[in-house]
């Protein structure tokens, strides 16, 4: 009978096989690796030759273990494929990799047991610190492993709730409330608000708060058109806006709950007629869209997101008292809010 294993490829070199060829003692390739011991510049460059030549790679969980830490740097957020993380993770890795650091990065989805379990897979690998992104109802279990694991944490994103050993993040609230102030300099109190996910996305439900509570607080009315079942993307806005025009006349105003879904509304809007800035004013969130503007320019607020990753990183190398770093958001004019 055959057995249906694919054929064994060739053996990893490992650091005895380094030794050998260096004609040193394993040992001693362990302390060129690491950087250690009283080795002389020639019999380095000879180790650090024949490892490259055997295309030797150390293996980091061992050493991980006999140093108590790695050199790995946990980073959780809700999707590599929202271009606001890839703008965070770029900022953290500026940081991170000129120092010698590697990332594992994982994706939450905005499910408070996926963060779970991630934290548990990333602790496992003794990582020198962990970044998660704020915004979720995290477990009273996660919270007790992290405490418990002596790894020092850093949350970002979410300043409104400060959490772990450091937050660095925006205030949504504030943020929301400053969409509703462009809309009411402008004399509209008729708006709404579009997004997706708000029952997993805490900072997304905090901006529509606080967007509503301006606008209630003069006189205006905020309706809100939300699908937390669909993804947070330029189709959604399109098909909810699609459908907020089927209900009746269209608002005076809609606050989208990021760039991508305002995209999306503004394709909506225009096919059905409605002038934009003209009949409806549209602002977005995060700032995403400005790169890819060439015609009409979405008046957005725009987050520092490489800012908010740097900073992160830079908190979680500078031990110290729990503390909390707020930025700044820019209001960024473009041509979707009637002058």
């Amino acid at each position: 009978m055959k057995s249906s294993q694919p054929p064994a490829g060739p053996k990893a070199p490992t650091i005895v096989t380094v030794a050998a060829a260096a004609g040193v003692s394993p040992m001693t390739v362990s302390k060129v690796l690491r950087g250690t011991g009283r080795i002389s510049l020639a019999t380095r460059q000879r180790v650090m030759q024949v490892a490259d030549d055997l295309g030797y790679v150390p293996n980091g969980l061992a050493g991980a273990l006999s140093s108590q830490s790695s050199q790995i740097v946990g980073i959780l957020i809700p999707s590599i494929g929202d271009m606001v993380y890839s703008g965070v993770l770029a900022g953290i890795n500026a940081v991170l990799v000129p120092k010698g650091f590697s990332s594992f990065i994982g994706e939450t989805f905005f499910d408070p047991e996926n963060e779970a379990r991630l934290v548990r897979t990333v602790l496992s690998l003794k990582p020198s610190g962990l970044i998660l992104t704020g915004g979720l109802e995290r477990t009273g279990a996660t919270m007790h492993v992290l405490r418990q694991s002596g790894v020092r944490c850093v949350q970002l994103w979410d300043g409104d709730r400060p959490d772990l050993d450091a937050t660095v993040g925006l205030s949504h609230r504030a943020a929301g409330r400053a969409a509703a102030d462009i809309f009411l300099s402008r004399g509209l109190r008729d708006a709404c608000y579009v997004g997706a996910q708000l029952d997993r996305d805490l900072c997304a439900a905090r901006r529509l708060e606080g967007f509503r509570q301006r606008l209630e607080e003069a006189g205006g009315r905020c309706r809100v058109l939300a699908d937390d079942a669909l993804p947070r993307d330029v189709v959604t806005g399109e098909a909810l806006t699609a459908a907020l025009l089927a209900e009746g006349p269209p608002p005076e105003a809609i606050h989208y709950l990021n760039d991508a879904m305002a995209i999306g509304g503004l394709r909506a809007l225009l096919a059905a007629g409605v002038e934009v800035p003209g009949r409806t004013s549209v602002i977005g969130f995060n700032g995403t869209s400005l790169r890819h503007a060439i015609q009409t320019r979405l008046t957005t607020l725009e987050v520092p997101l490489h800012e908010i990753g740097a900073r992160a990183a830079q908190a979680l190398l500078q031990p110290g008292e729990a503390r909390t770093d707020l930025v700044d958001f820019q209001i960024v004019a473009g041509t979707t809010v009637r002058p």
